[in-house]
């Protein structure tokens, strides 16, 4: 690298962890695997992470936009939902989103949707993902004692351990906290 050049735009250790945390919620949200492959700045001068859910036989590729997770040496983060990933092993995916790396001045992050379009950018990865992920313990709400009480008792069909209904914080299509 020449003293003029600047330094490639890479995902900081925290970052990644919330991207591979991202695809594990998505994976559980959504019922299927969704993997996040980091894609290396050489070629663009930034790093980018594309999400995907891999596609099974019945789907007709011409229904989605496609594009193939995996390879020698992919950086796939997170979970991978659930699946086992020998190195090497690529799939036919649909794309869900990509966010890469910025160095415009208060963006750092740029959301790609599915035309190719960006569609929201950022200086915190956390505006631009699709849940409210924190580190610490939502407070309980005295609200949701009222809840059960207005309907009769709560039956615990739809309940964790934690007693916390099976969509998170909040029920289907609502943003929830991860812990």
């Amino acid at each position: 690298m020449s003293d003029t050049q600047e330094p490639p735009l890479v995902f900081t250790a925290d970052e990644l962890d919330l991207l591979g945390r991202s695809a594990d919620a998505l994976s559980a949200y959504m019922g299927k695997p969704v993997l996040a492959e980091v894609m290396d700045a050489e070629e663009t001068g930034f790093e980018w992470v594309i999400f995907a859910v891999p596609l099974d036989i019945q789907d007709d590729p011409s229904d989605f936009v496609v594009v193939q997770i995996g390879g020698p040496n992919a950086r796939i983060i997170g979970n991978k939902g659930g699946m086992t990933i020998a190195d090497g092993d690529v799939f036919d995916c649909e794309y869900l989103w990509a966010i890469q790396l910025s160095d415009l001045e208060g963006v750092r992050f740029i959301k790609v949707d599915q035309e190719g379009e960006e569609v929201a950018w950022a200086d915190t990865l956390h505006d631009v993902l699709p849940f409210v992920m924190t580190d610490e313990l939502a407070p309980e709400s005295d609200d949701d004692d009222d809840l059960d009480d207005e309907d009769g008792g709560d039956d615990g069909e739809d309940r964790d351990a934690d007693g916390r209904d099976s969509y998170g914080s909040g029920g289907p299509g609502t943003p929830r906290t991860l812990h």
